[in-house]
């Protein structure tokens, strides 16, 4: 299995704040893949709602994600979309 690795911007109005962390860890176990967000010096696990609140992702903030296992792509994909479309968030 190889690690695949993209680039996201946050771009919602409140950063990764707990309602978009929940929705984004709830994402993440939904695929076998273990997925990492990294901000800087700082790395979550997805599924972990308290590691992401710790990234302190606030708006314009770019992160790495990580993905590997059988559903590292889909995951990836998934994830990256999530985030991309603002966390289904109105603003």
């Amino acid at each position: 299995m190889s690690l695949l690795q993209r680039q996201v911007t946050i771009t919602n109005k409140l950063g990764l704040h707990a309602r978009a962390a929940t929705k984004l860890a709830i994402l993440a176990t939904e695929f076998d893949a273990n997925v990492t967000l990294i901000q800087g010096s700082k790395q979550a696990n997805a599924a972990s709602v308290l590691g992401l609140l710790m990234l302190e992702s606030g708006i314009g903030k770019t992160i790495d994600i990580t993905a590997e296992g059988p559903d590292a792509q889909a995951a990836l994909d998934a994830i990256c979309n999530l985030i991309n479309a603002k966390f289904d968030e109105c603003c």
